[in-house]
Order: structure tokens, then sequence, then C-alpha cells
């Protein structure tokens, strides 16, 4: 059957010249339209393999094609989304009909849709790899222009010492020690609560993270300092095989209504399970860790992503700023007369 619904939509299905199968959908519930859709991708197919004309892709099939050459790629999940979402208007383009006017629509959809600026943001980049790809392919020449829109820079939210000590005691068991260990380590939430005592070695005092569970893609090790070795050996023989279990099995997720509860017990307001990583950084660089260090530990991609917390370690910087401060006035604790006091470094 060349036509067939899914739903309410009708969709596709014929021999192709070269004895390949198409199926695609028409992008449309009028019967009538899809059987007008179906003929013209019929005949297109036809003048490609008979008279040799280029081959006209679609926004559908270049999806296709992209998922089928990255099936591990991270965040996959979020990239079918951003797909599905993209398809009320580009499901029924060829790529060469997808133009920065196509974006900025989807982009303006999604905004009436209420949805934030660092969601538009990341819905287009990933619409844009597989445009980018289409190009690599020779599918597309070049893909379209878009506009990325501005987002707001939120204030790095981290504990103090006094902050993170009332949180702890407020947390379940189960949390405290993956608490500790996070504020030791910086590790995010997921390696902490799938954290393998197979990735553990106390001798070097090193943790690792395998590439398949960074966020950069590529191996960590962690350095184990005095807090966290610690923790881990207040864990060992709990579970032959988890870290930090419950109920002989990786807590799915930490940062649930117990962490909620114990915030709002201790008086913490305005954190997130990851800010947690965000604190530990903020405690390195005012103890004088040095940015590029602190790169290296946490595993950033680029030292961009840690001037963030630049601010928080100016210290480093008195020495310099005092270079160009020359004798000044004060006045005497009469008040009376003014006195030249030279400036001491």
């Amino acid at each position: 059957m060349s036509l067939y619904k899914r739903g309410s939509i009708w969709w596709i299905r014929f021999t192709k010249p070269d004895g390949g199968e198409l199926r695609e959908t028409t992008q449309t519930a009028d019967r009538r339209a899809a059987q007008e859709y179906h003929d013209t991708r019929k005949a297109e197919l036809w003048r490609v393999a008979k008279l040799g004309e280029s081959v006209r892709h679609t926004w559908q099939e270049a999806v296709v094609r992209w998922l089928e050459e990255h099936p591990d790629q991270r965040g996959l999940i979020n990239c079918v989304i951003a797909f599905r979402q993209a398809d009320p208007i580009l499901g029924g383009l060829y790529l060469d009909q997808i133009t920065a006017e196509s974006l900025a629509t989807l982009t303006h959809q999604w905004r009436r849709a209420a949805l934030k600026n660092s969601t538009i943001n990341g819905r287009i980049a990933k619409v844009r790899i597989v445009l980018n790809a289409a190009t690599r392919w020779g599918w597309l020449a070049s893909a379209p222009h878009s506009s990325r829109l501005p987002e707001i820079r939120r204030r790095v939210r981290w504990l103090t010492r006094d902050e993170a000590d009332r949180l702890i005691v407020e947390l379940p068991d189960y949390l405290k020690p993956m608490v500790r260990f996070s504020l030791a380590t910086g590790l995010r939430e997921k390696n902490v609560a799938q954290l393998e005592w197979s990735q553990v070695n106390m001798d070097q005092r090193a943790a690792w993270i395998h590439a398949d569970q960074a966020k950069s893609g590529k191996p960590l090790q962690i350095p184990l300092n005095a807090d966290a070795v610690c923790v881990l050996r207040e864990q060992f023989g709990i579970h032959p095989r988890w870290v930090f279990p419950l109920n002989g099995k990786p807590i799915r997720k930490p940062g649930s209504n117990a962490w909620h509860s114990a915030m709002q017990r201790a008086g913490v307001e305005n954190f997130r399970w990851h800010d947690l990583r965000h604190t530990w950084a903020s405690w390195h660089v005012q103890a004088g860790t040095p940015l590029p260090v602190l790169k290296e530990l946490g595993g950033w991609a680029s030292l961009d992503m840690v001037m963030r917390y630049a601010h928080l370690g100016a210290t480093h910087l008195a020495e310099h700023a005092e270079r160009i401060s020359g004798p000044r006035l004060v006045r005497t604790i009469s008040g009376t007369a003014p006195a030249k006091v030279a400036a001491t470094g």
C-alpha cells in the first residue's frame, strides 16, 4: 500500500527505482494532499534515477541518517526531543528549503510556548548539528544562519562551610556520605550515585570516571583528599559493588524529596544538588587553587567554564594591585594636620 495512516497522519511507502524502500510521513491528515506528496516524491526519484538529476533530501531523511550514525551520542534523548519538536515546521521540507527564516520560525514558536532562551538555543543547536552534517554528506550546500537568544547569567550558588555543615546534619544517613564525598571531589550527581568500588584505588588515593560516564566524553581521574578517603573508609563493607547504595542499589535521584526537606530544615534556600559541584569549585578558588589546576581537577573542557569562579579568588592579585600605590595623605587622630604615609606592600 502506497498510502497508510499512523494516527491521523498519512505516510507513504513505495519501492524506489534503485530497489530500496522509501517510507516517510506526509505531515498531513488530508488524503488528497498526501497522495499529491506521494506522486511528487515518486516522480522526483524517477527523474534522479533515469535523467540524472541531483538528489534532493528531506529534513526527515537527514535526521534518520544522523541518528543511525550517532547511536551512542551523549544526550541522545534530548536530540530526539528537539528533532520531534522541530518536525511541525521542518518535517515537510527538503534540506535546501530550510532557511534562516525557517529557524527563526522555530525560535518564535518555542518562545510562544514560554520555553527558556537557553532551552531554545539548545534545541536550535541540535537542529544545526543535523544541517551541518548534511553539508558534510553533500546533501546541502551550506547550513542556514540562526541568531542566538540572550541568556541570563546567574550568580554561582555555593555554600559556606557553616551552611554545608547545617545541611549535612539534616540529611538522612544514606545521603550524608554522598554529599560529603561530592564536596570533597566535585563529582557530578550521577557519577557519585553510580560509583563502583572497581573505580576506586585507595592505595593511590584516586578514583576514575570512565569516558562513557563523563560529561566531556573523556575519562577522568579524581585525586582523593583526606575528606574523600575518610568517607570511603566509612562505606567499606556496605555493598560489594556500589560505594553509595540504598537497599542494595544505586540511588536513582539523590536530590529528591529527602534532599529538599533537609534543605528546608537547615535553612538553605535556592540550592540544587549540582550546586555542590559549584561549592567545591568555589572553596578551591578561595583556598588559592589556580584556575588551570581547577580545570583539570573538575574535568572541564575549557578554561572558560572555570572563569565563573575567578572573582572568588582575587587575593592573588593584591600584590600586583599595590604596585601602583604611592604615598598618600591621612589625617592624624586629632584631625588637625595631615600626615604623609608611605604605602606598604
